[in-house]
């Protein structure tokens, strides 16, 4: 499938399920997969990115995710899926180990912090911390670094 007909595929996924800033849900993958083609990402890495949060959000499995997509664009959204019980170093050791991933992820990052803005101080201040704890690191060398560095900047004068 192309990345318009995936689209098709999620807003059908996603349903009427809203973000915490009350915009719809799918709004957020298709964010994420515009900053990758913005970033020079092609399509490969912009399909990942719109189904990074499938397995997690909606009732897709991975079988489904490699039918519209491919078995390696499954795999990479495994890997950004946080199962139940997951272990925050485990999740984050095998997103580091695959540059793919990595990518993907830090993506996700940049418009989830430029949108946390709209959410409760509280919610504000665990994003901030859960990035200068794991994610910072994560984008150091990356063409997301500043991006994302200026995008917390921006999340914690919001306080």
């Amino acid at each position: 499938m192309n990345l318009n007909e995936i689209k098709k595929v999620l807003k059908i996924e996603y349903g009427n399920q809203k973000r915490k800033q009350g915009t719809p849900a799918y709004s957020h993958p298709f964010a994420v997969a515009d900053i990758l083609k913005a970033k020079g990402f092609n399509e490969n890495y912009q399909t990942a990115g719109l189904l990074h949060d499938a397995l997690e959000d909606t009732n897709m499995t991975y079988k489904e995710v490699a039918k519209i997509s491919n078995e390696e664009i499954a795999r990479i959204v495994k890997l950004l899926t946080k199962e139940k019980g997951y272990v925050m170093q485990n999740y984050w050791n095998g997103i580091m180990n695959d540059e793919k991933a990595r990518t993907v992820k830090l993506a996700d990052r940049l418009h989830n912090l430029t949108e946390a803005v709209q959410t409760d101080k509280d919610f504000r201040k665990k994003y901030i911390k859960e990035t200068e704890d794991w994610y910072l690191k994560m984008a150091q060398g990356t063409c997301f670094e500043e991006d994302i560095n200026n995008a917390l900047q921006n999340l914690i004068k919001s306080l």
